[in-house]
């Protein structure tokens, strides 16, 4: 697969946030183009945290009064946030439609230096090879940046995105999160 990369390529988190103006991260791959998010796509935002399990934790998921609400995520998108840097918009070229994210973001729970990679598509465009494409593209951005070693954490329910998980060479480690109500994380490396 060849992946394009547009923009500056700077290892110091121009995907999660610090990027300076002009250093944008855009990836494209034959099908899809990774680029950031654009506010009228909130609706696509919202859709994805309709479509979650029940067994996501609900602070994932839409709450009892409604939020996030579109109004939410937009202004998600203008002000930056998690949403509107790390996370890229993964577009269909052909269809020029959004149909989720994919990047990379730090959370706070693995290794400093090391970011999380993550993805989340609609479940209409499931098993097409989407999540895997976009990862791959991901992975290469990451690798021409610098990184070393980056992780991933997957619900044990979760058995689609754990196979693109191993697709794309993660591993588990014996590192768990055990969580009685919502299942157990785990944790998945891969070395770049």
């Amino acid at each position: 697969m060849t992946v394009a990369l547009f923009g500056a390529c700077e290892k110091v988190s121009a995907m999660t946030g610090g990027a300076t103006a002009g250093s944008e991260v855009v990836l494209e791959t034959s099908r899809l183009l990774l680029r950031p998010w654009r506010v009228a796509e909130a609706v696509v935002q919202r859709e994805l945290w309709t479509e979650r399990d029940p067994r996501v934790p609900p602070h994932r998921r839409i709450n009892a009064d409604g939020h996030p609400t579109v109004a939410d995520l937009e202004e998600s998108i203008r002000t930056k946030q998690l949403w509107s840097t790390g996370l890229l918009a993964v577009e269909r070229k052909a269809s020029r439609d959004v149909i989720g994210y994919c990047g990379l973001v730090d959370s706070g729970r693995g290794p400093e230096g090391e970011p999380e990679l993550a993805f989340e598509l609609l479940c209409r465009v499931w098993r097409q090879g989407y999540a895997t494409e976009a990862s791959l593209a991901v992975l290469d951005w990451a690798r021409s940046s610098g990184y070393e070693r980056l992780w991933a954490t997957v619900w044990d329910w979760n058995t689609a995105s754990r196979r693109v998980l191993a697709k794309v060479g993660f591993t588990e480690t014996e590192r768990e999160e055990v969580d009685a109500v919502h299942g157990t994380t785990l944790f998945t490396t891969r070395r770049l």
